[in-house]
């Protein structure tokens, strides 16, 4: 959650943001249907166009059939051609600028077998739409790009070759940052590559400083180590209360149709935890903890538009507690556990996929997964395997897409989480969450989310929070806390045109948030909620500013909330400047 200054010979021209419409009428991925069109009538004009491809071949300059119409056809793919693209595009007078050519050149672009080693297709394979789509989306997903197309180079004898067309972010990341949530301040300065020569590794180093503590981190992390399907990473960080290590290895599902997954993956952290009531720290207290899991899944690929994964693996959880010398310890410990035990879990997921622009993101395609999705873990943690006691752990998570009118999108969710001991359950989390999203225009955007959670015989460092950094922004950070929350958002949001030095795009944003969290007392948490126990609400307006054609492309978020009933020591206007992921 940071603004950034770039301080790089290139930095600001390289603070990318946006999703240019580079697609050409002839190269860009066709979709199945015109629109408006019935499914019957979609059918029709695929093998209507399939028919004509043959046909078409003797011409001197035959139409590019669409992607639909080859695979209608039972089109192959012959050669594949990578044609992996700068940063800014000087064919383009806007952006044939000298600080633009600048920044293309003192950029190392983003090799080809990288892209081709991502892609879910090859040479010889049947074209199919769905793989093209799903490939987008899983290569938009790198930092490191911000623009994936697919283009028609020929076809002939029932073969079509290929170009992937992908453009590259600015993946140096060197920089200062500062933001402000709930009052308090944080800062740092960082060095971060997200595509190291080229290769799609990421290697960093930052200094931050917080409300919690300061920190020094390094990291490097793989999605495709030695060209494989496996991503792997490693990341230090000293810090001013202890210190933070975590490896992984692991190939995962990465698509649908992937058959096998395997990995490892540990953490180690040592850290001081604080206790907050009214936004004020009122105790703390030490807290180890080690994470360790190791695991493998089969399934079947995706068929009839389904994909069912099962798992198997073993867990390791271990907490321990203890006062923090010279801190004001809680009236409670949290009390210390260790869970060690296999696990089983089964995943169902839907292929349905929505495509959208200007939702979450300004001016770049988002991807609403619109299908049911399912996933339910069983676990047992056994005294005789080394855990502190016998329990059954368990976990579940449901959600689901809808449509309620053209162009609206409406997202459910719901999870659950927790643990069976000596016949009572403890430590369980329950939670959903609904978001709306009902476009006015292409401008213009009505979102609306609500989320409700509640917590069953928690410990003393699970209560739910609320305040400035946990959506209620009018707040002082961790304003509230306990055993139960609810939090309602609606928001106006604007997408302009403004794009200024071919670098940012903006929007704003008017909003009104409310929520509450309440029932801490039964678990012993300090003056919890002493100040303001009720429902608390505010309102606020805010400014959006994306800068899509970095790798470090969040939204900037500068907010003014104005809260609606307030206590004496929260101030009439919170300013809050912080990065999110989205709106």
């Amino acid at each position: 959650m940071r603004w950034r200054w770039r301080r790089a010979a290139c930095g600001a021209a390289c603070a990318a943001l946006t999703l240019w419409p580079l697609v050409s009428p002839a190269a860009a991925l066709a979709p199945t249907a015109a629109a408006g069109a019935t499914p019957a009538a979609a059918a029709q004009a695929a093998a209507t166009e399939a028919a004509s491809i043959e046909a078409a071949s003797t011409e001197a300059a035959p139409a590019l059939p669409s992607f639909a119409a080859l695979e209608a056809a039972g089109a192959r793919i012959g050669r594949i051609v990578i044609s992996a693209q700068d940063i800014f595009d000087t064919s383009d007078p806007l952006e044939n600028k000298l600080l633009f050519r600048l920044a293309n050149r003192l950029h190392i672009q983003t090799r080809p077998e990288v892209i081709e080693r991502a892609l879910l297709f090859k040479t010889g394979d049947r074209l199919q739409v769905r793989l093209l789509e799903e490939t987008e989306r899983l290569l938009r997903g790198n930092r490191y790009l911000y623009d994936v197309r697919f283009s028609v180079l020929a076809v002939r004898d029932g073969v079509v070759d290929l170009e992937v067309i992908t453009r590259d972010t600015w993946s140096l990341e060197p920089g200062a940052s500062a933001s402000r949530t709930g009052g308090a301040n944080s800062g740092g300065v960082s060095l971060r590559e997200h595509n190291l020569l080229g290769t799609g590794v990421s290697l960093g180093w930052g200094h931050s400083r917080n409300v919690d503590r300061s920190s020094n981190e390094f990291s490097i992390a793989s999605d495709r180590l030695l060209g494989s399907r496996f991503n792997a990473g490693l990341s230090h960080a000293a810090n001013s209360d202890g210190q933070r290590s975590a490896l992984w290895l692991r190939q995962p599902f990465y698509a649908l149709d992937t058959r096998w997954a395997a990995g490892v993956a540990a953490v180690r952290d040592n850290r001081v935890d604080a206790v907050y009531a009214a936004g004020e720290v009122v105790a703390e207290y030490r807290h180890q903890q080690t994470l360790a899991d190791v695991q493998a899944g089969w399934s079947a690929g995706l068929v009839a538009g389904w994909v069912q994964r099962m798992t198997f693996g073993v867990s390791l959880q271990a907490d321990t507690y203890s006062a923090e010398p010279g801190r004001v310890a809680p009236v409670q410990l949290p009390q210390s556990r260790r869970l060690l035990g296999p696990y089983v879990r089964a995943d169902w997921l839907q292929d349905r996929v929505d495509r959208e622009v200007n939702r979450n993101l300004i001016g770049r395609p988002e991807f609403f997964s619109l299908g049911f999705a399912a996933s339910v873990q069983l676990g047992v943690a056994a005294r005789s395997l080394g855990s502190s006691g016998n329990a059954w752990l368990y976990s579940g998570h449901v959600s689901r897409g809808f449509e309620p009118a053209a162009g609206q999108t409406l997202m459910a969710s719901a999870r659950v989480q927790g643990r069976v001991e000596q016949g009572q359950v403890q430590s369980q989390r329950l939670g959903g969450q609904v978001q709306w999203y009902v476009p006015q225009s292409p401008r213009w955007l009505f979102y609306a989310a609500a989320g409700v959670d509640a917590l069953t015989r928690p410990q003393p460092d699970e209560l739910l929070l609320l305040g400035g950094d946990n959506g209620l922004r009018g707040y002082p950070l961790r304003y509230q806390s306990g055993q139960r929350r609810v939090l309602f958002t609606v928001e106006e949001r604007a997408f302009t045109d403004v794009y200024l030095w071919r670098l940012f795009r903006v929007g704003g944003a008017a909003f009104a948030d409310a929520g509450r969290a309440w029932g801490a007392g039964a678990v012993g948490a300090q003056a919890s909620n002493t100040a303001q126990p009720d429902w608390l609400g505010n309102v606020g307006l805010g400014l959006r500013v994306v800068s899509a054609r970095s790798a470090f492309s969040n939204v900037l978020h500068v907010d003014l909330a104005l809260p609606l009933n307030t206590a004496p020591q929260v101030k009439k206007l919170q300013l809050l400047v912080k990065t999110k992921a989205g709106f």
